[in-house]
């Protein structure tokens, strides 16, 4: 686990930090651990984040195409997937009079590292062509990158049908297929005479890799998730939820200790690596496509767990997390500790085998075992210790001990009773403490001091307390707030203070310290509005879960279906599109899952394999009309289920095994 820095002394400033280089309006293609950042134009050219990137290292920061003496006009650059994107541009070589160009030029790149440069020609005669590609790196890892010292260039070297840069034990070797008439590694030049007849096409394709070039294939995982789909009466539902799918498998990464297990990778291009709790919250939501991603997340964090009996025995490990202006740091660790047993207990629901459940089960219950030891002597869980007793992390350690329970009683397994139970005393405490009446209706806390002092702030971490969790029967778990409460809370939920019109609000528009761009003090965060989707959904608020809905879904069309992890919670206003966060990642494995999440809240899938049933649970009202989904997995088998527009759910697909129940 990470912690804070020491305290500065008196009169001594604060270290600037480096401003992040911007990526926003960057296309960026992902296949963990290759990622490449081009601008729109196309053009690498050795400036800012630009490159191809692989395990963290920058391969080939410089690839600048020139036909002719000169640079092609960029037209467009346009993702095809989340792993590649295509750039169009064309040239006017003035062979042929006005202003026409007569030469084409398409350029498709790959996360892997491949792209392919295809010219065609528009002329009616042969042309003749000097093609050049101009190339270069630093091999600069990716946070001096960002922080501004990536250095120089390196001397390039002459290599087989390329060029070759290393330093110290890291090197990069672009190849060239055909190969070069010419290559100058002074210039990091690579020089063709292409002939093109009229309507003829030539392509060159570059491979850059981190020694000998093997073209690796899009893909560096077994991908564990199944190819879901939607299609329905809005069409935006069919692109959003595509791209989810894609842009989550495409952040999938093996584990070092056992490449056999994958894991999502938090987010590009700051955070690709594990993070415990987001990597087991993307796997949760994802659990529609299957539990393969869930288990092998679950296997990872368990061999992080602590062991002993030290006084964190069984908590698994995380680094600090910012949590805005108003509170300090919290640890996603306490976090993920929380989150795995309710994400086993769920995903033996979904269909996990029952032997991969027993081996994963005493990971859990050393978790349960610290909780236990975790809560204070007011009955709360500070997050860190001594600190705030969080909203979300008393929803996080109730939703562990309820669905903790249904873990241990489905398994046979002692200490059901005493679960619910603490469960039960926690629900009282918090309703005792953390409401805050007021005329409007009251509100929850942000948190309690630790002198017991509420913080009277509403937050989107409020989200998590409508997020209870599914146990046996196809039924929810009980939630720390009761049924006013409850509708209290989506009151607050669906009026503009926090519905900004592309989501929820990480803090209330007026509350001390809003900031649109403030990532937990503003900002829109796409997993804390799917997890408010879901959790309206389940407790029946149609038209504040609808509202919400609607707002995510113009907000992914927006930023082409790709949502980023945050953005400016700037009021929506006619004509207006949602702003993009300078720091934010896009992709990131929480806001790839939140749109999975929040199109299978429109269903209501409620299964409980072990019993050999599904239930169906749709949102009344249809807010996006008619909607299929299909490719799904229950029961570790195809399912697929169908809400009409007047809100009536089908199941189309299932497994034999399974009845329609709840």
């Amino acid at each position: 686990m990470s912690h804070p820095a020491p305290p500065r002394p008196a009169g001594v400033p604060a270290a600037r930090r480096p401003e992040l280089p911007p990526v926003h309006g960057a296309v960026v293609c992902v296949a963990a651990p290759c990622l490449v950042i081009s601008p729109e134009h196309g053009q690498l050219t050795g400036r800012g984040i630009d490159g191809f990137y692989r395990s963290g290292r920058r391969l080939l920061s410089r690839c600048v195409l020139r036909v002719g003496g000169r640079e092609p006009v960029a037209l467009q650059g346009r993702s095809l997937g989340a792993d590649r994107a295509a750039f169009t541009a064309t040239v006017r070589t003035g062979a042929e009079p006005g202003p026409d160009p007569d030469i084409g030029v398409e350029r498709v790149r790959h996360a892997d590292g491949t792209e392919r440069i295809t010219l065609r020609s528009f002329s009616p005669r042969p042309v003749r062509l000097p093609v050049e590609v101009l190339l270069g790196t630093d091999l600069a890892e990716l946070a001096a990158v960002a922080a501004g010292r990536a250095g120089p260039e390196l001397p390039a070297g002459v290599h087989a049908a390329g060029l070759r840069w290393s330093t110290g034990g890291a090197q990069a070797v672009t190849t060239a297929e055909p190969a070069p008439d010419d290559a100058v590694a002074s210039a990091g030049l690579l020089r063709w005479q292409l002939e093109l007849g009229p309507g003829e096409s030539r392509t060159i394709e570059l491979r850059t890799a981190q020694d000998r070039v093997v073209r690796a294939p899009v893909g560096q995982v077994a991908n564990p998730l199944a190819d879901g789909r939607a299609e329905g009466d809005d069409p935006r539902t069919e692109a959003w939820f595509r791209a989810s799918v894609e842009d989550l498998g495409a952040l999938l990464s093996r584990d070092p200790e056992q490449p056999g297990d994958v894991f999502a990778v938090a987010g590009v291009p700051w955070r690709l690596g594990l993070a415990p709790a987001e990597s087991l919250w993307a796997a949760r939501m994802a659990m529609p496509l299957g539990t393969g991603l869930a288990a092998a997340t679950l296997r990872i964090l368990a061999r992080t767990q602590a062991e002993g009996r030290r006084a964190d025995a069984g908590r698994i490990p995380g680094p600090l997390r910012g949590a805005g202006p108003q509170l300090p740091p919290a640890c996603t660790g306490t976090e993920a500790t929380l989150a795995f047993p309710a994400v086993l207990a769920e995903a033996r629901l979904w269909g996990m085998a029952e032997e991969e459940v027993a081996r994963l089960l005493p990971a859990a219950e050393r978790c349960l075992d610290w909780l236990r030891g975790a809560f204070g002597k007011d009955g709360f869980l500070a997050d860190p210790d001594p600190g705030p007793r969080r909203c979300e992390t008393q929803a996080h350690a109730h939703r562990a001990a309820v669905l903790g329970a249904d873990l241990l009683a489905g398994c046979g397994r002692p200490g059901a009773e005493e679960w619910r139970e603490r469960a039960a005393a926690l629900r009282e405490r918090f309703r005792e403490r953390f409401w805050i009446d007021g005329p409007d209706g009251g509100r929850p806390a942000a948190a309690l001091h630790p002198d017991g002092r509420p913080l009277p702030r509403l937050t989107g971490a409020a989200s998590h307390l409508l997020d209870t969790g599914l146990i046996g029967g196809g039924r929810l778990a009980p939630g720390l707030l009761d049924r006013p409460r409850t509708e209290q809370l989506a009151r607050l939920f669906g009026a503009p203070a926090m519905d900004c019109g592309w989501g929820l609000r990480s803090m209330a528009l007026k509350e001390p310290g809003h900031n649109p761009f403030g990532h937990r003090s503003g900002a829109v965060r796409a997993y804390e509005s799917a997890v408010a989707v879901s959790g309206l959904a389940a407790a029946g608020f149609e038209r504040e879960a609808a509202g919400l809905l609607r707002g995510l879904l113009d907000a992914a069309e927006a930023f082409g279906y790709r949502l980023p992890e945050m953005f400016a919670a700037e009021q929506r206003t006619a004509g207006s599109v949602p702003v993009p966060h300078p720091a934010a990642c896009r992709p990131a494995a929480v806001a790839a899952a939140a749109g999975i999440h929040a199109l299978t809240a429109l269903a209501g899938i409620r299964p409980d394999a072990p019993a050999g049933t599904v239930a169906l649970v749709p949102l009344p009202g249809a807010p996006l009309g008619a909607i299929r989904l299909a490719g799904l997995r229950v029961a570790g088998e195809p399912f697929a289920v169908r809400v009409s527009r007047f809100g009536l759910g089908m199941v189309e697909e299932a497994a034999d095994a399974l009845q329609l129940g709840g």
